[in-house]
């Protein structure tokens, strides 16, 4: 397996703590935001500072026409991007201190140090989280670069997707189905859109010979998944080469009870 593939399924459960708990969402209505979307817009999209909704829409690629627009710049109407980042840590800290108790130092320094060592070019998300400063604090520490890789990873596998010419609807299509999700339509990030959009996504996909009559995955429609995969952990292995195969190693020993211990209390 890739370095890149497997830190990722080691980090990728100290980031998803701002989606799976209540802490993140707690401090975001501390802000004055009422609505779940309006503080995930507001603490993802904060490093990029008071940007346009088209600007947010093109660096996430992962939303329907007008999501972001209903959300930004409204939120910046309730608080500041600095606020709102300072917010979403401070969730996310608080619940990883809940769920893990002490602090994993050694771990939160290596992963700190490979998360600032990959180049920002063509890296917007990444570049947005580089700029701001690393939190001493362990345990924020541990939190902001796992939230760096993972928007390190996130920014190519938009690139890998574009190689593709795979629009950011028809990923989670495509993701859907690679979990066993079907119909792709009832996938919990898109069942909401118009039928007729949705419709128009598949029909599309079909026509490009990636999906079969009935929704399900063709042979081609699989290889490009698996290509875009490929590319996305290829893409993603930079922050890794900073860490010596020894250091890889104990980071790998030491997140793998962290990753456990969190996927069981957020029932991943």
């Amino acid at each position: 397996m890739p370095v890149a593939r497997r830190m990722f399924d080691l980090t990728e459960p100290i980031s998803l703590v701002n989606f799976f708990t209540d802490e993140p969402n707690e401090a975001m209505a501390a802000l004055g935001f009422r609505g779940y979307w309006d503080g995930y817009f507001a603490g993802r999209s904060a490093p990029l500072g008071r940007v346009p909704a088209e600007v947010v829409d093109a660096a996430f690629y992962s939303f329907g026409p007008g999501e972001v627009a209903r959300h930004v710049p409204k939120i910046w109407g309730t608080t500041t991007p600095e606020a709102a980042h300072a917010a979403r840590e401070r969730g996310c800290v608080a619940a990883l201190r809940r769920i893990l108790g002490e602090a994993p130092v050694r771990a939160a320094d290596l992963l700190a140090k490979a998360s600032v060592s990959a180049p920002v070019e063509g890296r917007v998300m990444y570049a947005g989280l580089r700029a701001l400063p690393m939190p001493e604090e362990p345990m924020a520490r541990l939190w902001h670069a796992a939230n760096m890789l993972r928007e390190h990873r996130g920014d190519g596998h938009i690139v890998a997707l574009m190689t593709e010419g795979i629009g950011g609807i028809e990923a989670h299509v495509l993701g859907a189905l690679d979990a066993g999700i079907y119909p792709a339509e009832s996938f919990g990030r898109i069942h909401h859109l118009p039928p007729a959009f949705l419709a128009t996504v598949m029909d599309g996909l079909r026509e490009r010979g990636l999906l079969d009559e009935s929704g399900h995955f063709t042979a081609a429609g699989r290889a490009t998944k698996e290509r875009i995969e490929s590319l996305t952990d290829v893409l993603a292995e930079a922050p890794y080469t900073a860490l010596t195969p020894l250091e890889i190693d104990e980071l790998t020993t030491l997140l793998e009870p962290i990753a456990k211990t969190l996927r069981e209390a957020m029932e991943l």
